[in-house]
């Protein structure tokens, strides 16, 4: 299967994995369509967090070549570096929905909550899963923390439903070796931030309300 990989017109590297699995296409239809119930529109955002983690991972975990005794003989196997660990961030309900999927690919990853209070490890990847891409502020923010932290982009992949072309393009000006994989782009954004035609508000489809004084 091909991916389909965007480069921005500029003078950065931001690499966009949008992944053509028919999957993938479905459960971004159902977001869209504005009649979706609750836990169907919740449903997707677990399956899409799952199918972009498993092409995320693809090319990016790391994994070593054995060779296995069988049954019937030896032949070569492929076994993940149990050793290298993976932190997951869940920014927004959404988020944490696209990370409730992606766990039945990754079951040892340790998810972080709240402000970074401790150390992440320097051997350690980290995959940061948020709802939508607006106009990038928020992402930005958490990559500013991660980098005090001299997390590298190499070090690090973004799991997205969908992003805007202008939350992409800031995005690219601030860390343009990042890699993101998205399952479409859309190129307006209004005024207000919100995404054309986009996936609707995730915070209220999904009927969470959040207390931003318990944030701090």
């Amino acid at each position: 299967m091909v991916l389909i990989q965007r480069k921005l017109t500029m003078a950065m590297t931001l690499r966009i994995v949008i992944p053509p699995h028919p999957l993938i296409g479905h459960w971004l239809t159902i977001l869209r369509t504005n009649t979706t119930p609750q836990a169907i529109y919740e449903t997707a955002f677990f399956q899409i967090g799952k199918w972009l983690t498993y092409e995320a991972l693809r090319e990016w975990i790391p994994n070593t070549s054995t060779e296995i005794q069988c049954d019937k003989g030896t032949t070569q196997g492929t076994l993940i570096e149990s050793s290298i660990k993976i932190n997951v961030i869940a920014q927004s309900a959404g988020g944490l929905e696209l990370w409730l999927g992606a766990r039945e690919i990754l079951p040892n990853a340790k998810l972080i909550l709240g402000p970074f209070s401790e150390n992440i490890e320097s051997n350690s990847g980290v995959i940061i899963f948020l709802d939508q891409i607006t106009n990038g502020e928020q992402l930005i923010s958490v990559l500013n923390s991660l980098n005090e932290q001299n997390v590298t982009a190499e070090r690090l992949r973004v799991i997205t439903v969908i992003a805007s072309s202008k939350g992409l393009k800031n995005l690219g000006e601030k860390y343009p070796d990042l890699t993101i994989h998205a399952a479409c782009i859309d190129e307006e954004l209004t005024s207000n931030n919100e995404i054309v035609p986009g996936i609707g508000n995730p915070t209220a489809r999904l009927n969470t309300r959040i207390n931003y004084h318990l944030k701090h």
